[in-house]
């Protein structure tokens, strides 16, 4: 009887220790859930904390090449408003009329040069600090206008667009080409000291049979905004 339970107690003891060293074994633990561990932070401790940059600032760069014209429109913000974006528009007498500070010559500067002017006066009169955003929306398609007179099918202003060599020969037709009693030997283009380069008002003196008809197209003008076109009448010998 003293045998047989001292056989029980020792294959006993040979199970606890068996199921122990199962318990133990890497090989048989399975993970349930597997996560990335998470550095823990300390309420309180700012050290390491790294501040984020405004939302609007991210992967913005102020434009320094493309300068602004009539019709431009812009979107302008100050960061410290914490205000949504404003749209403005460059006005025909090449102002931008901006928050604050009222209307201020925009044309020919880009929008870093515009930005940088805004941001001292901002900061002059109104705020100890002016984070200023100025970024253009939508170019205008249309760089100026020329004009037609005389002896043309539809006289008037005509469009001239970005990217676009309009010589005074393809402004005459786009205006419907020559009236019945044009001049096409004497036709005169007037620019303005302004479009010149200062100076003088220069008058040129073009001959659109040569251009038009015998397709002598080195002869042409290309037009610049203000030009003046003028196709006078000829002389009619009854």
């Amino acid at each position: 009887m003293r045998t047989l339970t001292l056989l029980l107690l020792v294959q006993l003891a040979l199970a606890c220790a068996t199921g122990s060293a199962q318990l133990a074994s890497p090989t048989n633990a399975v993970p349930i859930f597997a996560s990335p561990a998470v550095p823990s932070a300390t309420v309180g401790d700012n050290t390491n904390a790294v501040a984020a940059p405004p939302a609007s600032l991210i992967g913005y760069v102020p434009d320094d090449k493309y300068k602004l014209r009539i019709g431009d429109k812009v979107s302008f913000q100050i960061l410290e408003d914490r205000d949504l974006p404003k749209s403005l528009v460059v006005a025909d007498s090449g102002e931008l009329d901006v928050p604050y500070i009222g209307r201020v010559p925009a044309v020919d500067k880009t929008c870093k040069q515009l930005g940088d002017e805004l941001k001292v006066q901002l900061e002059k009169e109104y705020y100890y600090r002016a984070t200023v955003i100025l970024a253009l929306d939508v170019a205008n398609r249309i760089l100026g206008r020329a004009y037609i007179w005389g002896q043309v099918r539809n006289q008037g202003a005509i469009d001239m667009f970005v990217n676009e060599n309009l010589t005074a020969g393809k402004a005459i037709l786009r205006a419907g080409g020559f009236g019945d009693f044009a001049n096409k030997k004497k036709v005169k283009l007037v620019r303005s000291p302004d479009a010149a380069g200062g100076g003088d008002k220069r008058t040129f003196e073009l001959n659109m049979v040569e251009i038009l008809e015998k397709g002598k197209t080195e002869k042409d003008i290309v037009l610049q905004p203000d030009d003046f076109i003028i196709v006078p009448s000829r002389l009619i010998n009854f």
